[in-house]
């Protein structure tokens, strides 16, 4: 069975994930088999397995600094916000349901037998299993039945690194407060401490560092710097949803929908020497891009409403109308098309009229799209039309409720295999400067990035030089390779292996 080691926070977006994936990938460097499990993920991006089950990216992230394929078991229940008040309930990959949030805490009790077949399944196929924790154990308002947090480090016996931001300030405060704020046995479960996000010079924390330990009785195993790592990100609270004006050489401009999701799909364009990738929300900073990418929703309908009401969806269409590139990805693809019904009341009861750039008409019905897919471009008289003409090969998943239909005349984007079921169909649609396509990561696949940026060059009359052969995939691992060693060189290593060879004490 798995020796076990669970990295929780002061609060969420402390760097729990990153460091959580940088523990993975030395475990593995170091020859372990080591997965990562975290029992409860909310977040609108997902990931759909070769299985055809849904799990959070953020364990996807951590499984390939592990080495390994992705596996549902590693993240069991996936919550994806649908408004203020409400989630999609994924349970083991499959939609269980959509739930209050009031509804969703009387029912989590419900899976914890869910949780631990995952757990234990993937224990008994590994030596180590980092576990990662949600928001902070010291909300005591979500304490009871808590199965994300310090309820998941007893039914796992995991020892406990707790983790604090020291770049919103405060941390000392952060991490004496959540210790003081847990049970007796909780705070037995506390081995480590860990100072993340420290820029400067590490002696003048060191005095700071002597109270924590004496008034905590708990070691600082490290003071991790802000390291510059460029892995995809679990949710919006990304920084590089933030808006910025600096324009590169290319310049692609996202639109930030409220509901955004997948919006990893546009991280391998940021690797490119040369090209800006801005997240933006309003006309004003959309600016003239060399190509506006609408992304993914989890509330396709009202995201194309929000556009239309600050005149965001005006403005892209006065682009395209001029020739600019516009590509949509899946609800980005739908609200492209001329409309979008809801019949069944799914997002919204009715009919919506859609942006009009393509022939397309969408329908929502009961049932979700979860596939993974493969295939080859068409594009023929289109501004891409090289990346069919290169042969070069598509690959990714679907994740999406609603079906879409070509009108007459209209020419699919690509010829895909899915690779869950084997059958062959097509995927999205296209108009000479206009793109639509339900596959996330579609920009991933080898030159696919690479060959959209030079066309764009082209298009603007620039010169864009030897763009290079490495792949995504390759960049991904150099990115895992720098935050092991950055780990490395300032947590103590020697002490964490120890911390999770001892485990917890008996009756914890």
């Amino acid at each position: 069975m798995a020796k076990v080691l669970m990295v929780q926070g002061t609060m969420s977006n402390v760097g729990k994930s990153l460091i959580t994936a940088g523990l993975c990938r030395i475990f593995k460097q170091d020859g372990y088999r080591v997965a990562p499990f975290k029992s409860q993920n909310m977040a609108l991006n997902s990931f759909i397995t070769n299985k055809g089950l849904e799990m959070g990216r953020a364990q996807v992230m951590q499984a390939e600094a592990a080495g390994i394929e992705p596996d549902v078991r590693m993240n069991p229940i996936l919550l994806k916000p649908t408004n203020d008040t409400g989630s999609q309930v994924i349970v083991n990959g499959e939609v269980r349901g959509t739930m209050s949030a009031r509804e969703y805490f009387a029912y989590k009790h419900n899976l914890i037998p869910d949780v631990m077949e995952a757990f234990e399944g993937l224990a008994a196929e590994n030596d180590i299993i980092v576990i990662e924790g949600a928001g902070s154990p010291a909300e005591v308002n979500l304490k009871q039945e808590d199965i994300v947090n310090m309820g998941m480090a007893r039914m796992a016996k995991a020892p406990v690194l707790l983790v604090g931001d020291i770049d919103r300030g405060g941390v000392f405060a952060q991490l004496i407060g959540t210790v003081d704020l847990l049970e007796e046995d909780e705070r037995k479960m506390v081995k480590g401490l860990i100072i993340n996000k420290f820029r400067g010079d590490k002696t003048i924390l060191d005095p700071g560092i002597a109270i924590l330990e004496e008034k905590a009785g708990i070691p600082v195993v490290g003071v991790a710097p802000y390291l510059h790592i460029d892995v995809e990100d679990e949710d919006s609270l990304s920084e590089r949803l933030t808006a910025s004006d600096q324009a590169d050489l290319i310049d692609i401009a996202v639109v930030r929908l409220p509901r955004i999701s997948n919006f990893t799909d546009l991280n391998v364009m940021e690797t490119i020497p040369g090209v800006s990738v801005r997240y933006i929300r309003n006309p004003q900073e959309l600016k003239n891009p060399d190509m506006i990418v609408i992304p993914g929703s989890k509330n396709t309908i009202s995201d194309l409403l929000w556009m239309r009401q600050n005149g965001l969806e005006a403005a892209i269409l006065k682009q395209a109308h001029e020739g600019k590139v516009v590509f949509g990805i899946c609800g980005g693809f739908q609200m492209l098309g001329e409309t979008l019904s809801d019949p069944m009341g799914i997002e919204t009861t009715g009919e919506v009229r859609g942006m009009g750039l393509l022939p397309v008409e969408t329908v929502f019905l009961n049932g979700k799209t979860r596939t993974r897919v493969e295939g080859t471009f068409h594009l023929e008289g289109s501004a891409f039309e090289s990346l069919g003409t290169k042969g070069l090969q598509a690959e990714g998943y679907e994740i999406h409720m609603g079906q879409s239909t070509l009108k007459e005349g209209a020419r699919h984007l690509l010829t895909v295999t899915d690779v869950v079921t084997g059958e062959t169909k097509e995927d999205g649609a296209y108009k000479e400067n206009v793109f639509g396509s339900y596959i996330h990561g579609i920009f991933d696949g080898p030159e696919i990035a690479q060959t959209i940026v030079r066309v764009l060059a082209e298009r603007k009359g620039v010169e864009m030089g030897e763009l290079g052969a490495l792949s995504y995939a390759q960049y991904k691992e150099t990115q895992y390779d720098l935050l092991a060693a950055g780990l490395r060189e300032h947590l103590d290593m020697e002490k964490i292996y120890e911390i999770l060879e001892e485990g917890i004490e008996e009756g914890l």
